[in-house]
């Protein structure tokens, strides 16, 4: 398996089947002592600073001139927007219903791509692939699926969670065809400060809730800053440049089903009968769409 030319790409997705799964949660307790603008800026800040430290202290090559601006570009549009709406949204719904919407992103990734230059046609398969994952989703935004549907919140978490999914495919998309001599970590760490940056300025700038300092709250904020951002980003940025899209984009699999199991676990999030068949739905749309991606 260690001879395998992908083994180090294959172990930095397994890392992200697991430590992203784990973030869903880690948000949820940040917010507890964080507003979200706060921990945006303070997690990536923190991250990307640590980590081009430590590429400014090994000598690495950085990404300069155009190229430089264009990663950080992508950076604040696929975390800035992507996970900044996770981050808001986790305000508003459970963190494990949270991620059961994210699952979509396939959905997002299969159909930006084919818009883009070089990309193919979507064919009959894959579109009742999306469609069936739609059904899914029609599941869990129904008006039983939480005791938060009366008040519109798991509507408009939906929304503001699928408009981070857009902003997080045509970010990797992007970074993922454009030429670079820097290392995939190198650039993760790039994208990451220039995230930190662009959300302090509303932090700074807006009025902010005070911060309710607890030790729960800052080791949460500490475990994102180390496993989500400079373990799990990175181990994303790397296996997103030697994998293919659809290898990649699995992680919407395992993800939800960490997040849903850590919810219940310490949060007693709701998970009944309709989330379940929401999540069959949803795997099964997607998993049609790899399918017939991979044989197109």
């Amino acid at each position: 398996m260690r001879n395998h030319p992908q083994y180090k790409a294959y172990v930095a997705l397994i890392a992200v089947y697991f430590f992203w799964g784990t973030t869903y949660l880690a948000i949820r307790m940040a917010l507890e002592s964080f507003s979200p603008m706060i921990l945006l800026a303070t997690r990536f800040l923190l991250s990307g600073g640590i980590m081009l430290v430590g590429a400014l202290v090994s000598h690495t090559t950085l990404p300069k001139g155009r190229e430089l601006w264009l990663t950080a570009f992508y950076g604040v549009l696929i975390l800035g927007g992507g996970n900044g709406a996770l981050v808001f949204a986790e305000e508003w719904i459970p963190s494990g219903l949270a991620a059961l919407f994210i699952t979509t992103s396939p959905f997002w990734m299969v159909g930006i791509e084919r818009m883009l230059p070089g990309g193919e046609r979507l064919h009959l398969p894959t579109i009742s692939g999306i469609l069936i994952g739609f059904l899914g989703m029609l599941v869990l935004v129904g008006q039983e699926a939480t005791g938060h549907a009366v008040s519109g919140k798991v509507l408009s978490g939906f929304v503001l969670l699928q408009f981070g999914c857009v902003c997080w495919t045509v970010g990797s998309l992007l970074q993922r065809r454009q030429p670079t001599k820097a290392h995939p970590v190198i650039s993760g760490a790039v994208q990451q400060l220039a995230t930190g940056l662009f959300w302090l300025v509303p932090a700074a700038l807006m009025k902010q809730p005070p911060v309710n300092w607890s030790w729960r709250g800052v080791l949460a904020l500490l475990y994102l800053v180390t496993f989500g951002s400079i373990v799990g980003y990175s181990a994303y940025v790397y296996a997103l440049e030697k994998l293919p899209v659809a290898v990649v984009s699995t992680y919407t699999y395992v993800n939800p089903i960490v997040a849903v199991a850590l919810g219940w676990l310490v949060y007693r999030e709701p998970f009944g009968l309709r989330e379940m068949a929401a999540m069959t739905l949803i795997f099964l749309g997607v998993g049609v769409v790899k399918y017939y991606t991979k044989r197109s």
